[in-house]
Order: C-alpha cells, then sequence, then structure tokens
C-alpha cells in the first residue's frame, strides 16, 4: 500500500510538470504571437510615419504641389513598403465616368480585359506595357478597379490562379498570382485607386498587408486630394491666360475705330457676354465711293464661335472689294463657310452696301434682325424687310434661292440701326426680355441725337435694365446716320 502512495505521488508530480509544461509553452506560443503581432504593428506605423514624412517632401520646397510627382513618389514608397513586384494608382474622371492610370511602378500586368494582340510584348517591355496601361482607361463599376472605385471596398486576392476576376494572361512574366486593391478616399469620396501585383518573394499578399496597404493609402488621399485641387486651379489659370490671349486677338479683329466721312456717321458697340463672344461687325472700303457695312451673329458662343467670327471676317474682307451686291456677297460666305460649320452652328448676318455720294442703301439678311429706319422729320420707325436665311444650313444653291438684296434711298438726316438679338433679348432679374419694342421706341425718342449719343444712350438703358443679371448673349449694335447737311 505505502508503494501505491509512492506511485501516485510520483505520477501526481509528473502530471503536474506535463500541464506546467504545456502552460509554459502556450504562454511561449502566445508571448511569439504578441511579439509577431506588436512587430507587424510597428512596422506598419514606421512605414506609415516614414510615408507621411516621404510624401511631405514633395511639398516642402514649392507651393505649387505637382500631381505626378507626388503619385510616383505614393506608389514607389507601396510598392517598397508592401514589397509588391508592381503597382499602378488610378485617379477617378468624374467628367468621362472613368479611372486613368496617372502613376505606374514596374512591369505592372493589367487586371482587366484587354485584346490579346496588344499584349504580345517582350520582356523588358516596360515603357510599351507602362504606355499600354496609361492609354487604357478603365470605366468606373468595371473590373476589380472599376467596381473598388464606386464600391469604395479593398480587394485581397491572395491566389489569383483560382480567381475568375482575374484575367488570364499568356506571357509568364505577366501574369497576377497575387494582388491588393485598394480605394484612395477624401471623404465619402473616392478619388482614386492604388493596385499592388505580385510579392517579390514569391508569396502571397496576406491581410496584414492589405492593412498596410489601407494605411498607406488613406495618408496619401489627402495630400493627393488638394494635390487635385492645385492642378485644376494651374489649370483654370492656364485656360484664363489662353481666354485673355483670345480676348484681345478677338478685339483686334473688330474695327479699333470706325472710319470717318464727311456726309456719313457711323459708331458702334459690342459687349460680349464671356470673355469672347460670337458677334461681329465691320466696316469695310469697297471702292473709292462705297462701303460695306456687317453685322453678324454666330450661333456658337465662347472660343468656338470666337474662331468662326475670325474666319467668317477673313472671308468678308477677302470677297468684298468690288462687290457691290449683299446677296452675292453673302452667297460667297455661304459656299465657303457652310462645309466648315458644325452640324450645330450657323451665322446670322445683315450686310449692306453703302453709296457714299447718292447715299443709296442696299442690303441682304441671311437670318439677321432687319434694320430700324427713322426718316428725318419722322416719329415712327421703319422695319425694312427682305428673305433669306441663316449662312451654313443649306447648300449654295438653295441659299441663293432664299436671299435677295433690296435698295434703299437715304436722305440727310435718316438714321438707320442694326443690331443682334443679344440687345433685344437682354434679360432683369425678373427673367423679363428688354424686348424689340424697347429698342425702337428708344430709336424712335432720340432719332435726332446723333449716332454716337444715340448707341451710347441705348446701352446703357439696356444695362441699367438688365442690373447684376448675367447675360449668355453677346450685344452689338451698328449705326449710321447720314448728315442733315449732306
Amino acid at each position: 500500500m505505502h508503494s501505491f502512495f509512492i506511485g501516485l505521488a510520483l505520477s501526481s508530480d509528473l502530471l503536474l510538470l506535463v500541464f506546467c509544461g504545456l502552460v509554459a509553452y502556450t504562454s511561449h506560443k502566445h508571448r511569439v504571437r504578441l511579439r509577431r503581432q506588436r512587430d507587424v504593428l510597428l512596422q506598419e506605423k514606421e512605414a506609415t510615419l516614414g510615408f507621411v514624412h516621404n510624401v511631405g517632401e514633395v511639398f516642402a520646397d514649392s507651393e505649387n504641389i505637382e500631381m505626378d510627382s507626388l503619385l510616383t513618389r505614393v506608389l514607389h514608397y507601396a510598392v517598397r513598403t508592401c514589397k509588391a513586384g508592381s503597382g499602378a494608382i488610378h485617379l477617378v474622371n468624374s467628367k468621362a465616368s472613368r479611372l486613368e492610370a496617372r502613376a505606374v511602378s514596374g512591369v505592372f500586368p493589367p487586371p482587366f480585359e484587354t485584346e490579346a494582340a496588344r499584349i504580345e510584348l517582350e520582356r523588358g517591355a516596360t515603357e510599351a506595357l507602362e504606355k499600354m496601361v496609361r492609354n487604357m482607361p478603365v470605366p468606373l463599376g468595371k473590373g476589380l478597379i472599376g467596381e473598388t472605385a464606386v464600391l469604395g471596398n479593398s480587394v485581397l486576392v491572395e491566389d489569383a490562379e483560382i480567381d475568375a476576376r482575374i484575367p488570364r494572361l499568356q506571357a509568364e512574366f505577366l501574369k497576377i498570382r497575387t494582388m491588393l486593391v485598394v480605394p484612395m478616399r477624401f471623404g465619402n469620396h473616392t478619388i482614386g485607386v492604388m493596385t499592388l501585383v505580385n510579392r517579390i518573394d514569391g508569396g502571397r499578399f496576406a491581410l496584414s498587408d492589405l492593412n498596410l496597404a489601407q494605411a498607406l493609402a488613406a495618408q496619401a488621399s489627402v495630400p493627393i486630394h488638394y494635390a487635385g485641387l492645385q492642378e485644376a486651379l494651374e489649370e483654370k489659370r492656364q485656360l484664363d491666360r489662353d481666354m485673355q490671349i483670345a480676348q484681345q486677338i478677338q478685339n483686334s479683329l473688330l474695327p479699333q475705330e470706325l472710319p470717318s466721312y464727311p456726309s456719313v456717321e457711323l459708331a458702334a458697340f459690342n459687349l460680349p457676354a464671356m470673355e469672347i463672344g460670337g458677334d461681329y461687325y465691320d466696316c469695310i472700303q469697297i471702292d473709292e465711293k462705297h462701303i460695306g457695312l456687317a453685322i453678324a451673329d454666330v450661333s456658337g458662343k465662347g472660343v468656338g464661335g470666337a474662331l468662326m467670327m475670325a474666319v467668317c471676317r477673313s472671308v468678308l474682307r477677302v470677297n468684298a472689294p468690288n462687290v457691290y451686291d449683299p446677296a452675292a456677297m453673302l452667297c460667297t460666305l455661304n459656299e465657303t463657310l457652310a462645309s466648315n460649320l458644325a452640324d450645330d452652328m450657323f451665322i446670322s448676318m445683315l450686310y449692306m452696301v453703302l453709296n457714299l455720294e447718292t447715299h443709296q442703301l442696299s442690303f441682304a439678311r441671311a437670318g439677321h434682325e432687319a434694320p430700324i429706319l427713322v426718316r428725318r422729320g419722322e416719329t415712327r420707325a421703319e422695319r425694312p424687310e427682305s428673305s433669306g436665311m441663316v449662312i451654313g444650313l443649306v447648300d449654295n444653291s438653295i441659299f441663293k434661292d432664299a436671299i435677295e438684296t433690296r435698295n434703299i434711298s437715304l436722305r440727310p438726316g435718316d438714321l438707320l440701326v442694326t443690331y443682334t438679338d443679344g440687345i433685344s433679348e437682354a434679360m432683369n432679374a425678373e427673367e423679363e426680355e428688354w424686348g424689340v419694342e424697347n429698342l425702337v421706341r428708344s430709336v424712335e425718342r432720340m432719332a435726332g441725337s446723333s449716332a454716337h449719343e444715340l448707341l451710347n444712350d441705348i446701352r446703357q438703358e439696356v444695362l441699367d435694365f438688365a442690373g447684376n443679371t448675367r447675360q449668355y448673349d453677346d450685344m452689338t449694335m451698328l449705326a449710321l446716320k447720314i448728315q442733315p447737311h449732306a
């Protein structure tokens, strides 16, 4: 019996030793696991802090943040930190509803469908592959990159060989084995997607790699957002500079000063609705006795309208000398311009030829507003009409049949006023139009004034009526008055 108790005691001691050994082993494993987790967290912390410092260097020396330099720095650091073989950053182009590759590192196999013929590249053809990736935008919602941009969720592909979402490319160096796709978000908006492909050690990306990539993407999103604002601001500044140059060029195309004649007074003004406009007026010396007077309105505004105005002016000035029939001149313009105008663009024009000695006025209207004529001593204005259609809609055979020239004999003291519809359609804050009736009444009331005084007063009336309301059409007027002593 004594031996039994001795054996039992030994067994208990052995069991205790075994139990203590198991506890010690489990505790050791737990400590090892905690150390590993600590090391991973420290690695992520150091990588994030280093990343912030690295990206901050882009901002340190310049007030202007250069987007491509920033993206290249971000991607380089992300690829190195996550031990990826290659990567790319696609930024969202919301206007085009797509993502565009703005930075590419290494031999980046495109994780989206592409034509097989376009991927037949030799090893080392990094530049050709990068060019292809940059030139292939990714539609929002399409493929892993497009879906990540829309859904805002990160994607970890540990084994791409068994993932149906990954395209199969024949070239060995273009095969995707493992991949991380991480959204880059600012606030509630996805501004881009960072993609990392294939670990350089041949292993698979793990959850710790995804967490690290997400941390880096979160840190990078803030400077990228502000760099985007800076980039947009610089584009706006460049556009403003271009618009200022275009405005200067356009102003030089309009008469800087109308010619002076003993028996005829000419006056005009032009107020573009934007920096540059599509209205045009001109005075052309046809010969010693005749002048050509034109006022036109191009349907397109901004740069497009200004370009067509410049072309119209050039064609008119080249062909006007020794042509006394306004309808024939407008036919020449239509023949030249119709094939060059966009489908949604046309030109209305009133063209007049005035004999400086006899004061006979010939005019033709290509869909333009009829002139306002006030005879000396009369209180009511006339609106001489003529048939015609706008330039650029039909071929010349139809246009020629539609257009006609009319003749008016002007006498001393007679006043003729022409305008574009930006005058009559000027809007006030209550969305009311100034109207043709108000324009005609103003011309009738001031018919006894000089052409310059009349246009100055009408311009002020229109501006007072419109107030601070933004106008969407150019305002142009051209007037002539036969001197009373002529």
